[in-house]
């Protein structure tokens, strides 16, 4: 009846679309004219659309977004041919428009265009995965299932604060918290990003990821976590490593992540996005949702409200002269909007039809926080405006719970937190790489391309992804920007983690060869302000952390000389350097910036307001909100290797006493030390031995 309205009004409105005889209609015949113009339309999209998707599985998910258009309109024109007399005639260009405001009506019928009514939205996307359900599945389990929302980015304080402001910036999660949910902080390893949080999240470890990007010397790749093929080979090492599928294998859905967990269902999710299977790959689940018309309606009308908002704030932010500020211009709107707008949508879609297809458990990643505080700060006006949309996401995939066919437990989680302060280029007029070069005696300036492709680095991976963009093209540029003369240091940056590694010298350099190659290189590290500590093993001493003044920590044996180069980086600092000392793909040097112990700021290596990768402030403190049924045990949890042990607990049933023995392929105990060598565990507790700070030379 909707629809039928529509196309009457439509065809009174529009000067080029009419539903009448050239000499004119009853009302009577009219309405029928159009009844019969929008059942017919109906129809169709509810019999073609199914083959359209198969049909166009090769076509760029984001380019089938604005292709649903125009194949609704021509599916319109077909639907007006079978009005009486040939009384439906409209050009084509009109249909598109026709074909949008129909699919826009017909998704809420309260009013003309409810593309912003989140109930209506969520009463509609339970009706269209309730279809999907058959009479011949085998009936559910009664148990519940788990969702896990993963809030990309934000810091345990950053959320408590939302949570307990006047008024609350996510008035959903307010009201859980102190009823049925508890906030509980959890603490990263020294790598606090995504791949290497994400990776121990899912399946049991993240032994050998030291940063986000890293050089491997055996093979001369260049690793990134974001990059499809990377993430392929992390996963499988992770698998083999443990022996165990992942946190989500059994009956589990992986949304929108960098890893799938071993589930089966898995969409958005980059390591599957370079499969060769078409109904597999990650862009699966774009497709199932433009498939439907009022999706890409609601989707494009919140995309270009969004790169509109990104242009505002941004200018506002340069009027007010907000620091730390970065440059948000060219594409940046674009993949703001990318982040925040489709990949949410997409995620919200497909975690909702999990849980009506009552999947056991579902970990979906939504990004948009993380991408806006990259360029805003984490504390900015801008971030805090996205935790309140994501706050309605949350509460739109609660209420779509009611409907589903077993009880569901939602379980908020974020892989690192945040940092602010200026960038070491802006404080300091120079790059880590300039640094680096200058201290090994080379001349030359990097150039812009490589600040370039720091900024929006995980939208913009997301999004060549869902372009169908060759990953070749972005592997070969990624790798001639670090790549030079063997002789020359190859350079990375991951927030404020850099990595230092020299091509020609095989095996890991040590402090010794990397003297006698570049006598300067240490002390213009350590001797500059920016830098907090820098990693480096000494073949005569093991693990040595080397700070400013000619600090030093011995990590195998505690001995400290000055004063401890790091205190200001907090409690489990140590444990975490000594841990990543073990990788096998440990740079040659490790380099972390300085922080400040009072406000937490750091200073990025990349073009990021707000940053992570590194130690030093809130980005090492994530959050984790569970319903209060879920134990929680008392102790800190330190790691995401302990997260995901913990989150393990909560998806197996208990076990009788009699079968209580290891399983075959079940990963390795936490508490077994799997990537130290027994030298460097017990030393590490004892009282640090403080000498005088001596002036020697590093060697």
């Amino acid at each position: 009846m909707v629809s039928s309205a529509t196309l009457a009004v439509l065809a009174w409105v529009l000067p080029d679309f009419r539903l009448e005889a050239p000499n004119g209609d009853s009302p009577t015949q009219i309405a029928v004219t159009s009844a019969i113009g929008a059942g017919a339309f109906g129809v169709l999209s509810a019999l073609v659309w199914p083959l359209l998707v198969r049909a166009l599985l090769l076509v760029p998910a984001l380019v089938l977004g604005a292709l649903v258009f125009f194949l609704n309109g021509s599916l319109l024109l077909v639907a007006l041919r079978f009005t009486p007399d040939g009384r439906g005639q409209v050009a084509p260009a009109t249909a598109v428009v026709i074909a949008a405001v129909m699919s826009a009506t017909s998704s809420a019928t309260s009013t003309a265009l409810a593309v912003r009514d989140d109930a209506a939205y969520g009463r509609r996307l339970a009706r269209l995965a309730g279809r999907r359900t058959r009479a011949s599945d085998p009936p559910l389990p009664t148990t519940p299932g788990t969702v896990f929302l993963q809030l990309d980015g934000v810091g345990h304080d950053v959320l408590r604060d939302a949570l307990t402001a006047a008024p609350p910036a996510m008035p959903t999660l307010a009201g859980w918290l102190g009823t049925t949910h508890r906030l509980t902080p959890w603490r990263t390893d020294w790598s606090s990003q995504t791949g290497a949080s994400q990776l121990a999240i899912l399946h049991g470890t993240n032994h050998d990821v030291p940063a986000f990007r890293w050089f491997e010397k055996e093979t001369g790749q260049l690793m990134v976590c974001n990059r499809p093929s990377s993430a392929a080979e992390l996963e499988r090492r992770a698998v083999a490593r443990t022996g165990f599928r992942g946190l989500l294998a059994e009956d589990g859905a992986s949304r929108g992540n960098l890893f799938t967990g071993g589930a089966e269902q898995s969409a958005l999710v980059m390591s599957v996005a370079a499969r060769r299977d078409k109904f597999s790959r990650s862009r699966s689940g774009y497709f199932a949702y433009f498939s439907d018309p009022a999706n890409a309606v609601r989707t494009a009308w919140s995309f270009s409200a969004e790169v509109c908002r990104e242009i505002g704030e941004s200018t506002a932010s340069r009027l007010r002269r907000d620091r730390p500020r970065i440059k948000r211009g060219g594409l940046y709107p674009l993949l703001r909007a990318f982040a925040t707008v489709v990949e949410r949508d997409v995620a919200v879609a497909a975690v909702i039809g999990d849980m009506l297809a009552g999947r056991t458990a579902v970990y979906a990643d939504l990004v948009a926080y993380d991408e806006v505080a990259h360029h805003s700060g984490p504390r900015s006006k801008d971030a805090r405006k996205v935790l309140g949309r994501l706050d309605r996401s949350v509460a739109l995939i609660a209420d779509a719970s009611r409907y589903a066919p077993r009880p569901y437990r939602i379980v908020l989680l974020s892989d690192h937190g945040q940092s602010e302060g200026e960038t070491f280029e802006s404080a300091y007029g120079v790059t880590f790489r300039e640094l680096v070069r200058a201290g090994c005696g080379l001349a030359g300036t990097e150039r812009q391309a490589r600040r370039r492709a720091a900024r929006g680095a995980e939208a913009r991976a997301a999004a060549r992804t869902a372009l169908r963009r060759p990953e070749q093209e972005r592997r070969a540029q990624e790798e001639a920007e670090c790549a030079g003369p063997a002789s020359q240091p190859v350079v990375l940056a991951s927030g404020n983690l850099g990595l230092v590694a020299f091509p020609e010298i095989e095996g890991r350099a040590t402090l010794e060869e990397i003297d006698r190659r570049s006598p300067a290189l240490l002390d213009a590290l350590t001797g500059h302000p920016g830098i907090g500590f820098v990693l480096v093993h000494s073949a005569e001493r093991g693990p040595l952390v080397l700070g400013p003044d000619g600090s030093q920590r011995e990590l195998a044996t505690g001995r400290i000389k000055g004063d401890d180069p790091l205190a200001p980086f907090g409690e489990g600092a140590a444990d975490a350097v000594l841990r990543a000392d073990g990788f096998p793909h440990i740079a040659d040097l490790m380099v972390n910036s300085a922080c400040d112990p009072r406000s937490g700021a750091v200073h990025a290596f990349e073009e990021q307001a707000g940053s992570h990768g590194g130690l030093g402030g809130p980005q090492s403190h994530p959050f984790l909100l569970t319903p209060v049924e879920l134990p929680v045990p008392p102790a800190p949890l330190v790691g995401a290797e302990a997260l995901h042990s913990l989150l393990r607990t909560w998806l197996t049933p208990p076990r009788p006493a009699s079968s209580q023995e290891k399983r075959p392929g079940e990963e390795r105990s936490r508490e077994e030390p799997i990537h130290q060598e027994p030298t460097h565990q017990e030393p590490i507790h004892q009282e640090p031995v403080r000498e005088e700070p001596t002036r020697a030379t590093t060697a």
